[in-house]
């Protein structure tokens, strides 16, 4: 009997001992999980920061500009600034030869898996396309852009309406028109060559949409817009879209 219980103990404080390194284990990991996770976001509000201070000042004076030369010493595949008002959106915009260059790379060329917002490799580079459609991560606190997420709510929607795209050679006020949620392989939004047909997009926003403004742009040959895209979570391949339309306030030198 005593052998027998002996046993029973030795059996209990095995498991015992399991269950502690176990717990000890998905401690550590959570812990490792939560510090990676932080890092990521620092790093990502590290850049913005320093992004803040060489973002391009407007000039009033309309055949100057604004002046991109610090951004483009530090890298040549700047393209524009974006900035959505009311939200944490703010950033520079880059391009690469492909639309997984900029995707977990940083301004300055460094792995980040935060990436940085991009224009996707097929637009025009001055951003001279009637559609033209930027990328970027969904991100929380803020970060990237998460803030896409603020539009899914109506009243932030209606009452948040303008932003700005500054480019090297001409600055666009930016007025969202609307927010749609697809597949990241839906062929109206993601298609850049085919879809420069302002009449199919605004027809497409008509009927998709999730809030849409009432009144929508009669299209001409001058009409231009800038979607930006994001991950979502609402099915596996999910995409949140907002479809702004550029107009232009400033004009080229």
């Amino acid at each position: 009997m005593s052998f027998g219980r002996t046993c029973v103990r030795l059996v209990n404080s095995f498991v015992s001992l399991i269950l502690i390194l176990a717990i000890l284990l998905f401690g550590s990991y959570s812990a490792y999980a939560l510090w990676d996770n932080n890092h990521v976001y620092n790093e990502a509000r590290s850049v913005m920061i320093q992004m803040q201070e060489l973002k391009p000042v407007l000039i009033e004076d309309i055949e100057s500009g604004p002046t991109f030369d610090e951004l483009l010493a530090i890298n040549q595949d700047v393209r524009g600034w974006v900035t959505l008002d009311g939200t944490s959106i703010d950033f520079p915009i880059l391009q690469g030869d492909s639309n997984f260059t900029y995707i977990n790379t940083d301004v300055y060329g460094n792995f980040a898996l935060a990436g940085s917002i991009f224009l996707d490799c097929s637009n025009n580079k001055d951003f001279s396309d009637t559609y033209n459609l930027i990328y970027g991560h969904h991100m929380a606190n803020s970060n990237m852009f998460g803030d896409l997420d603020l539009y899914r709510d109506e009243k932030f929607f209606q009452n948040n309406t303008t932003g700005q795209l500054m480019t090297v050679s001409a600055v666009y006020d930016l007025e969202v028109l609307a927010l749609v949620v697809v597949s990241a392989s839906d062929d109206i939004i993601f298609d850049v060559n085919m879809n420069q047909n302002a009449d199919v997009l605004l027809s497409f926003i008509k009927d998709n949409s999730v809030f849409c403004r009432d009144v929508l742009p009669q299209p001409d040959e001058n009409t231009q817009f800038l979607a930006l895209s994001t991950c979502s979570s609402d099915f596996s391949d999910a995409r949140t879209v907002v479809i702004t339309q550029m107009i232009r306030h400033r004009k080229p030198e």
